[in-house]
């Protein structure tokens, strides 16, 4: 059955038209009541006693029944407007306790509690995106180390049973698939602490064109070997930025070996610096693979791939540009992606803060 009468929205207005309703029934009744019962009592006893004595009985008389059935009135009143605003909150500490218990897909509806319901689902889905993400950081997280793993476990079978005869070439692979793994977890670390702020950073006026030169250098031999050319460019004069220099060039080294990765020989990455009003914004943009539209808000996600199918074998850790944009966020900046589409390439950006010398 459709409910003739509906409490507004929000929490306060509930309350609010909640009082004022059960005021408005206790009012009115008593009126009703005392025009109904002045008049009899009055009638009755004016016969046998003075006007204003018959009077002030019946006003006594009257007061006293309305007051009874306005009190019963408001009683009923509030416990049916009270029902409308206590059953919602009901619902809302029952899916908050299945909540607390790991069921994060819990809601409660919007229309009942207005503001409260919108903020307790938004909690819920924060919730349920952070349960998911952790669950996909741990998938991941095993599936990256099962291959290191795997193949020292392999190794080390074969040169205890003797299949596999120690040599360099042998070593050579164990000590390359350690690295991988303390890589992997080095990288977390630093991730987990970037994102907490607990990373350690000397944050100081620098010119930016020094760690792009540094970052340069170190990447020329690897875009060398691989026959992608590397452009490098910061215009004279710009100014100085507030920044973590190390960082800086860990981050353009990040980005920079992404870009090598995911572009073929003969093609181009350019590293340009741009300054603005109160910021300037370092581009990397290569003419690689390109990202397609429903890849790009994911890019930056711990372990995320576009092609699943892919393995990371040779590549980086997975967490590189999670670790990227953590850290230019810890120095007030902001990183972005853009890319046209797939074999189209794509440019990632970061800004930094100019600083501003106090006169």
């Amino acid at each position: 059955m459709k409910r003739l009468w509906r409490l507004p929205g929000g929490l306060g207005a509930k309350l609010f038209v909640s009082h004022f309703l059960v005021a408005l029934v206790g009012a009115l009744t008593m009126f009703t009541a005392i025009l109904i019962v002045a008049p009899v009592v009055f009638g009755n006893l004016s016969g046998g006693v003075s006007p204003v004595r018959a009077f002030g009985q019946a006003l006594l008389y009257s007061l006293l029944v309305a007051g009874l059935a306005a009190t019963a009135a408001s009683s009923i009143a509030s416990l049916l407007v009270s029902r409308r605003v206590v059953d919602p909150m009901r619902d809302v500490l029952s899916a908050a306790s299945r909540i607390a218990s790991g069921r994060y897909g819990e809601r409660v509806p919007v229309r009942r509690l207005g503001e409260l319901s919108e903020g307790f689902n938004a909690m819920a889905r924060a919730l349920d995106e952070a349960e998911r993400r952790r669950t996909d950081v741990i998938s991941d997280l095993s599936h990256e180390m099962l291959t290191p793993l795997s193949t020292l476990r392999g190794y080390m079978e074969g040169l205890a049973e003797g299949v596999i005869e120690p040599s360099e070439e042998v070593w050579d692979i164990l000590n390359t698939e350690t690295e991988r793994m303390e890589r992997l977890v080095d990288d977390l670390r630093q991730l987990s602490q970037a994102e907490a702020g607990q990373l350690p950073l000397d944050i100081v006026p620098a010119s930016p064109a020094e760690p792009v030169r540094l970052a340069t250098e170190l990447m020329i031999p690897l875009f060398e070997e691989k026959g992608v050319e590397l452009e490098s460019t910061v215009p004279e004069g710009t100014p100085p930025v507030l920044m973590d220099a190390d960082r800086v060039v860990q981050v353009l080294t990040n980005l920079l070996s992404n870009a090598l990765r995911h572009t073929p020989p003969g093609e181009r990455v350019a590293l340009a610096v741009e300054a603005g009003a109160n910021e300037i914004t370092v581009r990397v943009t290569d003419t690689g693979e390109g990202i397609s539209s429903e890849h790009l808000p994911h890019v930056f996600e711990r372990f995320y791939r576009a092609d699943k199918s892919r393995s990371r074998e040779g590549g980086g850790s997975g967490v590189g540009l999670a670790i990227s944009r953590a850290l230019v966020e810890a120095m007030e900046g902001r990183m972005w992606v853009e890319s046209p589409g797939a074999d189209k390439g794509a440019t990632f950006s970061f800004t930094l803060p100019i600083y501003r010398a106090e006169s």
